[in-house]
């Protein structure tokens, strides 16, 4: 039998527990006021000392990791969810650790008052009814035009669904209807301006473009009903 000492390294495992616990609990202080300073459920700091730099990041005000990245050398996890530190690593980070509290509080006291000067009276928003009860007045009458048109096509078509296109200055104009009532009045195709729609209005401004261009679709419209009289006009029985 080879009678070799092999030194026991349970208490130095024990040790690095209790210093890691006591890091945990303190720099999680840090963490959490980080958290409500930043103001969301995730972030990180970078806070640097003579001897290196360290990063606290935290996830929802609970300490995620603390790291150290010393000016030379390796970097130590103090504090991680995947492994304990380097003993050796763990002391070299500790000997630096009251200098990172140090640098963390002159970064709080840097930001005391800084906010005292700012005002919190603010003008008045202007209200969008009158923009939004103009909107709706033009709408309604393009919708009632468009319930007329979609109730001749389908009595015409004879057809449960089906859409009407027309060319004007340029943009491709669809209405589509569903057993006679509007199903939508799109410009532009698919990805297009939807002017009537089951879902959502559109913007003031896309009724304001496309408004005075509507007495065209409806101009069209009409000459397609024109020469569909003049074609069944010609069919003898």
């Amino acid at each position: 039998m080879i009678n070799i000492d092999v030194r026991d390294v349970d208490a130095v495992a024990d040790r690095r527990e209790e210093l890691v616990a006591a890091v945990r609990d303190h720099a999680g202080t840090i963490a959490y006021q980080l958290a409500l300073l930043q103001g969301g459920d995730y972030g990180r700091t970078a806070l640097s000392t003579p001897d290196g730099e360290w990063t606290v990041k935290h996830e929802a005000g609970e300490l995620e990791f603390l790291l150290f990245s010393p000016a030379q050398g390796e970097d130590t996890y103090v504090i991680s969810t995947k492994r304990q530190p380097d003993p050796a690593g763990l002391a070299a980070a500790l000997d630096d650790y009251p200098a990172m509290v140090a640098a963390w509080n002159e970064y709080v006291d840097s930001l005391s008052g800084v906010l005292d000067d700012v005002a919190a009276e603010f003008p008045e928003p202007a209200a969008t009814d009158g923009v939004v009860a103009e909107r709706d007045r033009v709408l309604d009458s393009v919708r009632e035009t468009c319930g007329v048109i979609a109730g001749e096509i389908y009595r015409y078509e004879n057809d449960d669904y089906g859409t009407f296109t027309a060319r004007v200055d340029g943009d491709r104009w669809e209405l589509k209807w569903d057993a006679g009532t509007v199903s939508y009045l799109r410009i532009g195709g698919t990805g297009g301006v939807y002017l009537l729609s089951q879902y959502a209005a559109p913007s003031a401004a896309d009724v304001r473009e496309h408004a005075d261009a509507f007495g065209g679709f409806v101009r069209a419209y009409n000459e397609f009903v024109e020469g569909l009289e003049s074609d069944l006009a010609t069919v003898s029985v």
